[in-house]
């Protein structure tokens, strides 16, 4: 079966070599509040902080950038492991590919909406900063465990 949105199988394997370095990095900057490098640069801000502060509005910020991308790159490498084809695209992958979808985005809204009445302040914004991935990881994880189930009761 053709699917016109899908990546052609090759880059399946290259978003799988972007996206577990750059999430294991990640989680790294993260779990340590501090990036692991530094890597100062002049950025363009359409916004930099400060409540509805017109003079932080598009202006040039000097900023690490390790962090944006860290994410720039887990979420190439997400988008190109998840929506690249298989090497035998047929119907049923299509089936769970579309319910796997659907899965992540009902765990993923599911989580959110419990951290919207349970979570607060700063751990806020960690669960947010989470959720930009939760999809993709979601999607990844079910689809491949639903195609690994069953190629082993194919064979």
């Amino acid at each position: 079966m053709k699917t016109q949105f899908l990546f052609p199988n090759r880059f399946k394997i290259i978003g799988w070599i972007l996206l577990i370095p750059s999430t294991l990095l990640g989680l790294l900057i993260v779990l340590l509040d501090n990036p692991v490098f530094d890597l100062d640069a002049t950025v363009f801000a359409i916004y930099d902080g400060g409540l509805f502060d017109p003079a932080k509005a598009f202006v040039l910020i000097e900023n690490n950038i390790v962090d944006e991308l860290v994410a720039i790159v887990a979420i190439i490498g997400g988008v190109l492991a998840a929506f690249s084809e298989e090497k035998d695209e047929d119907e049923y992958i299509a089936k769970i590919r579309l319910e796997s979808l659907l899965w992540a985005t009902y765990i993923n809204y599911g989580f959110l909406l419990f951290s919207v009445l349970f979570v607060y302040g700063l751990g806020f914004y960690q669960v947010m900063l989470f959720n930009m991935f939760t999809v993709l990881f979601i999607f990844l994880i079910r689809f491949n465990y639903v195609l690994y189930k069953t190629s082993r009761s194919i064979a």
